[in-house]
């Protein structure tokens, strides 16, 4: 070493000193350039990464019930005004456990699959909480599904527990599982054996009907011991936060429902992320729940949420109710709503007419594309101070992009936020490569929240995220200069016109301007010449008439002449899946 040393050694002149200083100062100026140059470079591809500024937590939905328990302890955590129930985060911990044991003794060991398929109920709440600290994956399944749909989530990911109502509304779970197959009302409770299903063993109702061949939700609480409980207490450190929580199916807007897999660490993660974007942490906030529990806004940005922040989750009903929505928020005087745009077109609608003393504070849209003027009479009608936009998809947990606190009118209106913390996001071309900043493709998005994958679907799987983690989403996106996301639209929906790309979306949001018009959707229709044509599909306001002279007076000099709708049909609703979603292929199959 000392000899390396006298090799090394010289002397200079201060003049030299000086030169050899300045090259330096001239080099490393350079080099700072170049890297500046780089980074506005970078900067102006559509590319962003939100490293965020609070780290992941390694907890289970077992674990952070506990922890909202004993932070919150007798607040309400939910309130169900249709069952006239109240629980505080005790009480639902209480009765997650006394189930969770229930399950076990019934025959339910770690990693078995429950399904739950029912409306917004207490019974949904808790059986959720009870899946997760028994280790079991609950499996949300679409109240509205009929026989052979729940035969195919069934069998799909080989449930081996059914939890369900005996009715709700025209809806008979119990005949829909016997017609299915009649081995269900043959069978003991708990024994079922069915070729059809052959993983099914139990079927539970949450009704107090004597059925045969299944439980009561009641039998199932009441299995549970002073032993089995402190077991299920005692074990929670042996669930790991990476494992699966949760199977959830797409919403099957476009055909068969695939099953998402969701990790309890995931759904932590992000649900308490979407509940500081939503200011839950600010202060306790009591939610008017509108969503349906089964689909991610109700499980991730609703339950899970308001467990990490410790809000109240009021249930005005079973299922969507414009009217009974309308009373929650003024009885329960409910500060945030959760909410569709299609449930916020019918409040709005509603409030008009009625009238109420209602001051909600913050309103949440989410689940498909909200119209700018759609967001303005939220606030002009229903009078909450801030409205927030979210943007996700069942494969990324919950959310990906939303608004942030200090968000003005116009980025809350007309963006669906900033990305998520510890999010990458970028838009592409159809090679996959980066595009310019302000410029539209397709957005993928990598980060904890990104799904492992569909459950036995390997093909899907490698569809949807490639060996990168880079997850595709099939949305038209465009990232604008600071940051901030815009939905163009679903790829697939995209209508191609005489050569022309059009986005529905585009046309939906100036169609919904028009004074007559309730709510818009549009569709590309077959054309020999032009391949495609734009057709609009409305619902009107009360007492109105539409014409498609009328429509086309209305875009003329205003949208590009080849976007005008050729068609129009007027509707008095739109088919739409449980979660508030528009089901634009049945509206083409019309």
């Amino acid at each position: 070493m000392s000899g390396f040393v006298s090799v090394c050694q010289f002397s200079v002149s201060s003049a030299e000193m000086t030169t050899y200083s300045y090259r330096m100062v001239s080099f490393s100026l350079n080099i700072w350039s170049r890297n500046v140059n780089s980074s506005r470079k970078y900067a102006k591809l559509s590319y962003i990464h939100n490293v965020g500024k609070e780290p992941l937590r390694p907890l289970t939905i077992g674990q952070l019930l506990e922890q909202a328990s004993k932070t919150y302890g007798d607040r309400a955590a939910l309130i169900s005004r249709h069952q006239r129930k109240k629980l505080s985060f005790e009480d639902v911990l209480d009765r997650a456990d006394r189930l969770a044991a229930g399950l076990t003794t019934a025959g339910l060991t770690y990693g078995d699959r429950v399904g739950l398929w029912a409306p917004n109920t207490e019974e949904w709440y808790t059986t959720y909480m009870a899946c997760a600290r028994a280790g079991l994956l609950l499996v949300n399944i679409n109240p509205a599904y009929q026989a052979k749909e729940i035969e195919y989530c069934i069998n799909k990911v080989g449930i081996k527990s059914i939890v369900c109502p005996h009715k709700y509304k025209s809806q008979n779970y119990y005949d829909i599982l016997n017609t299915v197959s009649d081995e269900v009302f043959q069978s003991e409770p708990g024994k079922l054996e069915c070729k059809i299903m052959p993983s099914l063993k139990s079927v539970i109702v949450t009704t107090e009907e004597t059925l045969g061949g299944a439980y009561t939700y009641n039998e199932i609480m009441a299995l549970a011991s002073t032993n089995s409980i402190q077991k299920i207490k005692s074990n929670q450190h042996l669930i790991q936060s990476d494992e699966p929580c949760h199977i959830q199916f797409t919403s099957g807007t476009t055909g068969h429902p695939k099953a998402a897999i969701q990790s309890h660490f995931q759904i932590v993660n992000n649900s308490y992320f979407i509940g500081k974007r939503n200011e839950l942490d600010r202060k306790h906030h009591t939610i008017c729940v509108q969503v349906p529990f089964f689909h991610v806004y109700g499980t991730v940005a609703t339950i899970a949420a308001g467990l990490n922040h410790g809000a109240t989750l009021v249930l005005p009903s079973a299922g969507y109710d414009p009217d009974k929505s309308l009373d929650a928020i003024r009885d329960a005087k409910c500060t945030v709503i959760h909410g569709t745009p299609t449930m916020y077109v019918d409040l709005v609608h509603k409030q008009v007419e009625r009238k109420e003393q209602i001051n909600p504070e913050i309103a949440i849209s989410g689940g498909a594309s909200c119209p700018p003027q759609l967001l303005k009479d939220m606030k002009n009608i229903l009078k909450v101070d801030k409205v927030k936009s979210v943007f996700g998809l069942t494969e990324t947990t919950a959310v990906v992009f939303q608004s942030l606190l200090t968000d003005d009118e116009y980025l809350s209106t007309s963006t669906v936020g900033y990305p998520h913390d510890h999010i990458e996001a970028k838009v592409v071309d159809p090679e996959g490569r980066i595009v310019p900043r302000g410029s539209p493709g397709e957005l993928w998005t990598r980060g904890y929240s990104n799904i492992p994958g569909y459950w036995n679907d390997p093909d899907k799987t490698a569809e949807l995220i490639g060996p990168d983690r880079w997850l595709k989403t099939g949305d038209q996106f465009v990232i604008e200069e600071n940051g901030y996301g815009r939905v163009v639209g679903r790829l697939k929906e995209m209508i191609i016109r005489g050569g022309e790309n059009i986005f529905p979306k585009e046309i939906e949001d100036f169609l919904i301007t028009h004074p007559d018009i309730l709510e818009v959707h549009v569709i590309g229709l077959p054309h020999e010449r032009l391949g495609e044509e734009v057709c609009a599909c409305v619902r009107l306001k009360a007492g109105a008439t539409l014409e498609l002279k009328d429509v086309k007076e209305f875009c003329k000099g205003r949208i590009a002449h080849f976007k005008i709708p050729s068609v129009i049909r007027v509707v008095d609703s739109f088919p739409k899946t449980a979660s508030g979603k528009i089901q634009k292929f049945k509206l083409k199959e019309k």
